[in-house]
């Protein structure tokens, strides 16, 4: 017999937003580590709020923004415009956030401004920080092997916002000379001599000889060998050095909390004098890829490469392009959708934070 095509709607439901919730959820887990992360970050929140003690109308709740900002990276939502409307109307949307059925939802420009007030106080660094320490308190970090690479983020600026540095005091516009936004095509152009007048911190790089030179900024991560977590990240400004300085000051970092000594594994770009002198020298072993074709030859001897460790370095360090890729595609930061450098490290360490979740999520599917 077939069914009529109708429904009547109930006026008042006894059900719970958690009813709709299947109890395999892979954002379950997410959501309890999420939880006792920021239960942990409450004095961070207090801080936050100390100047609005004495009035002013409630803003968003920190900890709803926040999981409204993984949700944006989780679902790959392009825009604060769309995340409000689908939280509206999702209800497992709903149920992750923290907003009953009929709450109602925050416009975007005032999700917007809340979300500065989160970049301007770091919350991410912390949110981020606290993702790793749940991953040590459930075991899933060894603490002395590590892997360590960088990637190229493309800044919100064109390549016709890169234009000379005005240093004159004639405010007056470019005639359509060289110089000038419509014809640019054939100046030899640097970032000693000019700057994006879009984000004026992006720098004009390209990775290798083979590809185009691009307005961008820099990522940079290192990961525990263990199981491929992220433990530490950060966005620099893009140059031919970036890479290796950024991961000597995060292999300092994680000596000085290491109980013995460590590796860390990573590319032939790495393969320098001077950055396995450094990592010696804050008692890192350096497992770096031999690059024999550079000037000089390799700085990696037989003294590393002769030991097992060394292969099992460069085999797990390729697993941090693991981390790259989601990043990228998921997390969608393929292009940085902010201006600046500040701002681009919040949300590259937010995205990071994310990851961190859901592979440990990954984790626990595996070991139950």
């Amino acid at each position: 017999m077939r069914g009529a095509d109708g429904y009547t709607e109930s006026m008042f439901t006894m059900s719970r937003l958690d009813d709709f919730v299947p109890a395999n959820h892979p954002l379950r887990p997410i959501r309890l580590w999420l939880n006792e992360a920021l239960t942990r970050m409450d004095s961070v929140f207090s801080r936050m709020y100390e100047s609005d003690a004495k009035g002013g109308r409630p803003s968003i709740a920190p900890e709803k923004l926040i999981r409204a900002l993984l949700l944006q990276v989780l679902y790959s939502i392009r825009s604060e415009r769309m995340l409000m409307e689908q939280i509206s109307y999702n209800m497992l949307f709903r149920w992750f956030v923290g907003l009953a059925m009929d709450d109602v939802v925050w416009d975007h420009s005032s999700f917007s401004k809340n979300r500065d007030r989160l970049m301007a106080h770091d919350v991410m660094v912390s949110l981020f920080n606290e993702t790793v320490e749940t991953a040590r308190v459930r075991g899933h970090l060894s603490g002395e092997h590590f892997s360590v690479d960088g990637t190229l983020i493309q800044a919100w600026a064109g390549h016709k916002s890169f234009v000379p540095k005005v240093k004159s005091d004639d405010d007056s516009p470019p005639d359509g000379g060289a110089g000038s936004h419509e014809n640019w095509h054939g100046e030899k152009r640097s970032n000693d001599t000019h700057e994006s007048s879009t984000d004026s911190q992006a720098r004009l790089f390209r990775k290798s000889r083979g590809t185009g030179a691009m307005l961008c900024y820099m990522g940079h991560v290192l990961t525990d060998n263990r199981h491929g977590l992220v433990v530490n990240a950060q966005v620099t400004q893009a140059n031919g050095t970036a890479e290796r300085d950024t991961a000597a000051e995060m292999l300092a970092d994680a000596a000085q909390f290491a109980d013995t000594s460590i590796t860390v594994g990573a590319d032939k770009n790495y393969d320098t004098a001077g950055f396995v002198a450094t990592c010696r020298a804050h008692g890192v072993t350096p497992h770096v890829a031999q690059n024999n074709g550079r000037a000089g030859g390799s700085a990696i001897d037989g003294r590393t490469t002769r030991w097992a460790g060394y292969a099992v370095s460069q085999r797990k360090r390729k697993c941090i392009e693991q981390v790259f890729g989601w990043s990228k595609t998921v997390g969608r930061i393929r292009q940085a959708m902010f201006r600046g450098l500040q701002r681009v490290d919040q949300i590259f360490l937010l995205t990071q934070a994310a990851y961190n979740l859901t592979r440990m999520r990954t984790l626990a599917a595996k070991a139950a």
